[in-house]
């Protein structure tokens, strides 16, 4: 529920503000008359967003056995693609995000062509809903209920802060925004990417190496239930969704969940961090 809730309300939170930005130069512009357009761009983006959660249920209920290991195992890794993608284009674009929404609000308004801003709001709000629904059918796999309460939960709590901070959104720093949740996003890619690799390991496509670097599973209790720290029990399954632990990993488990952190890592840090002002004479 932990990882499908910050999830949720990490890609939400991206949308509504996006939507902020858009609503607020709309209202600066004083054509609020416009404020239709967006909302017709959100609901057909939601309706869209839930046909393809749709349609990936649909599929993964046809598979079983193998196919279902290859399935997750690709859904998982999708995601992670789509994830870090999503990194570096806020690593390069989180600086004029702003600038370039309120370009395109302008020549759209300038030509007479609301449809486009329709258009910024829905994909502004489709593209958050098709990362939700890869990010979430996966964590749906392991856990229905958990994911499906942690994204309602998520969705409230953004909600509830849209209506308090639209008024600030305007003044926003949007570029620190996307670089304290770049954090966050590697923390879910590099788990969505240990999964990946793991149901690959047993569907028999990826070599293990050596199946288990460690068992730290603790054994299941009398009572059939499960340890806390077992990767099934209350929070061994939690950081299994949430960060991708796993109680006994094969070597190729371990090591594309290093490689991730490493890799990605050093891309983010490199291209957020501050450059340093040399003072004359130094």
């Amino acid at each position: 529920m932990l990882a499908s809730f910050l999830i949720t309300f990490r890609e939400a939170l991206e949308a509504a503000l996006i939507i902020g930005i858009i609503a607020a130069y709309v209202a600066k512009l004083g054509r609020k008359d416009l404020n239709r357009y967006i909302y017709a761009g959100i609901a057909g983006a939601i309706v869209a967003s839930m046909a393809i959660a749709v349609v990936f249920k649909f599929v993964y209920g046809e598979f079983e056995g193998r196919a279902e290991e290859l399935f997750e195992g690709g859904a998982a890794l999708t995601a992670a693609i789509v994830l870090t993608y999503m990194i570096f284009w806020m690593a390069h674009n989180s600086k004029k995000i702003k600038g370039e929404m309120q370009e395109k609000i302008d020549i759209a308004v300038s030509k007479g062509e609301m449809l486009g801003v329709a258009a910024l709001s829905f994909i502004a709000v489709f593209r958050e809903g098709v990362e939700t629904v890869l990010f979430l059918g996966t964590l749906a796999i392991q856990s229905p209920f958990d994911t499906i309460l942690g994204f309602i939960l998520g969705v409230a709590v953004v909600v509830i802060l849209s209506f308090v901070m639209f008024k600030g959104v305007y003044r926003l720093d949007v570029s620190k925004f996307f670089k304290y949740t770049s954090i966050l996003l590697i923390l879910f890619s590099a788990g969505l990417t240990a999964y990946g690799v793991h149901e690959l390991n047993d569907a028999g496509i990826i070599p293990p190496v050596v199946e288990h670097v460690w068992d730290i599973n603790p054994p299941q209790n009398m009572d059939g239930s499960y340890p806390a720290f077992h990767e099934k029990g209350i929070i061994g399954s939690s950081l299994k969704a949430l960060v991708g632990y796993n109680g006994n990993p094969s070597l190729t488990e371990v090591l594309a969940y290093i490689g991730y952190w490493i890799i990605i890592g050093i891309f983010v840090y490199r291209t957020y961090q501050i450059p340093k002002v040399k003072h004359e004479g130094s």
